[in-house]
């Protein structure tokens, strides 16, 4: 995690978000919860149900927060996955706030 101009932040996901990797990411999300973020997913090979799962919460937190979460950089592994759960693009493509 590294800040970002206006108090944003820049959380950076694993290359793999599965059942070894969302507990740290959770607790990364967390530890920003009040807090505009931006979601850098240039690394992201491989996402799981379960990591699927922690974003999309995420993205409701953020929302039921009025803070800003994007995704930024994201790999074209994570948009294919992402699409492959059936979750929507534009939650990876636009502001979740």
């Amino acid at each position: 995690m590294s800040p970002t101009p206006g108090d944003s932040a820049i959380v950076s996901l694993p290359a793999v978000i599965d059942l070894r990797t969302v507990e740290q990411l959770k607790a990364d999300l967390m530890a920003q919860r009040g807090h505009p973020v931006a979601l850098d997913a240039s690394s992201v090979e491989r996402v799981g149900g379960l990591g699927v799962q922690l974003l999309l919460s995420a993205i409701k937190t953020w929302q039921a927060d009025g803070k800003s979460l994007t995704f930024i950089n994201v790999s074209n592994a994570m948009n294919e996955q992402w699409l492959s759960f059936g979750s929507s693009p534009l939650e990876l493509a636009q502001d979740a706030a």
